[in-house]
């Protein structure tokens, strides 16, 4: 498959077969409604805006959905219990961690794994999602009795310490984490310190920690969003389904990608090796094969040999922006994974670190009004835009791009 980005062919074919990278100016046209968070004919609001006006006054308790009382013994032997109502659609883990708090995420997932938790007698993954009225055999359980507050330890107030200092947004629901290149947001093999990890030392006085919404990889730094309440939990991943989420992503390529205004869209398959997992560009229909749309906008160069670019992903596909850029020939610098141009140099003085910026996010907040973050440029990308004499306060023209 070429790497350039089609034009229009003359002959038609089916939106999600299409790599259209028409200038999207035209394709707003149709949008006359207002923008979320914004009023209907406005100039789009530059990044370096005040976020305060856009940010939901502070709740008062939740009323309408009252927490299940949280059950204190563990069961030291098998036991079946039956899915309530406050529990429909919970995801398996998110079950047992909201029954037996404490419960660590590796016990979780082991009992899990080895299926040694049924739902109504079959086996089931622990991101499946449980309804009303199931029957749960829960095995035998171990669980780390949670500290009462003001119990932490030394190493635990310093976890904490760190994750105030990535804050960027907080309420009694929310918080949105301005997350460093280099930290995982969850474990994996050999991983001893992550996000979701760090997330333990913030449980409350009935043992419920904050919960991850979305992800992003390791490298790429800037906004992620965090639950603090089942509450919101429920709501903020609805709105991701429901693509009510606006992210923005900020990126450094080789070149000048023509045109400066595209959509990129394709069918994105995961392969897997001994050593590493890629996604690479599919046809519809191949095994695994999910469609993926990503809208790209210029904002300003480099002496035509590095530019930065503004994304907006309209699906949430493992390395969408990192394979959607390689594929249109202008792969993310400093990306391990995909960047393949043959006898490329960094320019002095960049880090050949990844530079990806999960910029902005904008999503409806569960108990009205708009979340509204923005996260700064980390110190590497930082120093690649002062060196490059790149102005990070400039409009961002992705703001005019369909939310299709």
């Amino acid at each position: 498959m070429s790497r350039r980005i089609k034009r229009m062919n003359p002959k038609p074919r089916s939106r999600d077969e299409r790599d259209d990278s028409r200038p999207f100016k035209a394709r707003t046209a149709k949008k006359t409604g207002p923008r979320l968070g914004g009023k209907p004919g406005a100039k789009p609001p530059r990044f370096a805006g005040e976020r305060a006006e856009r940010r939901p006054p502070k709740a008062a308790p939740e009323a309408s959905a009252p927490a299940k009382p949280v059950e204190a013994l563990l069961p030291t032997k098998v036991q079946t219990v039956k899915v309530t109502a406050d529990e429909n659609n919970m995801r398996v883990d998110r079950f047992l961690e909201a029954r037996f708090p404490g419960l660590s995420f590796s016990h979780i997932q082991r009992v899990v794994r080895k299926g040694e938790l049924r739902v109504d007698g079959k086996r089931v993954d622990s991101k499946d999602r449980l309804e009303e009225g199931q029957s749960v055999r829960i095995p035998p359980l171990k669980l780390d009795t949670p500290k009462a507050a003001g119990e932490l330890s030394e190493g635990a107030q310093k976890t904490l310490a760190a994750l105030k200092e990535m804050t960027i947004y907080e309420d009694d629901d929310v918080l949105v984490l301005n997350k460093p290149a280099g930290l995982a947001v969850q474990g994996g093999s050999g991983m001893t310190r992550h996000i979701d990890q760090m997330l333990e030392v913030m449980r409350d006085s009935k043992g419920q920690k904050p919960r991850l919404v979305h992800r992003i990889d390791r490298e790429t730094s800037g906004c992620l969003l965090i639950a603090k309440t089942r509450f919101a939990a429920s709501h903020l991943t609805g709105a991701f389904r429901s693509r009510s989420a606006r992210k923005t992503y900020w990126a450094l390529v080789p070149g000048l990608p023509k045109p400066k205004q595209g959509r990129i869209s394709t069918f994105l398959a995961k392969e897997e090796s001994e050593d590493d997992t890629i996604m690479r560009i599919a046809q519809h229909g191949d095994e695994g094969a999910s469609h993926a749309v990503t809208y790209y906008a210029v904002v300003e160069t480099a002496g035509n040999k590095l530019t930065w670019v503004s994304l907006k992903p309209v699906t949430g596909r493992t390395h969408q922006l990192r394979a959607h850029m390689e594929h249109i020939g202008h792969p993310i610098v400093g990306d391990a994974k995909y960047f393949n141009i043959e006898n490329w140099q960094l320019p002095g003085g960049l880090q050949n670190r990844l530079h990806l910026l999960a910029r902005r996010i904008v999503i409806p907040h569960p108990r009205g009004g708009v979340i509204d973050a923005t996260a700064p440029l980390p110190p590497h990308m930082q120093q690649s835009w002062n060196l490059l004499g790149l102005d990070a306060s400039r409009f961002d023209p992705i703001e005019n791009a369909p939310e299709e």
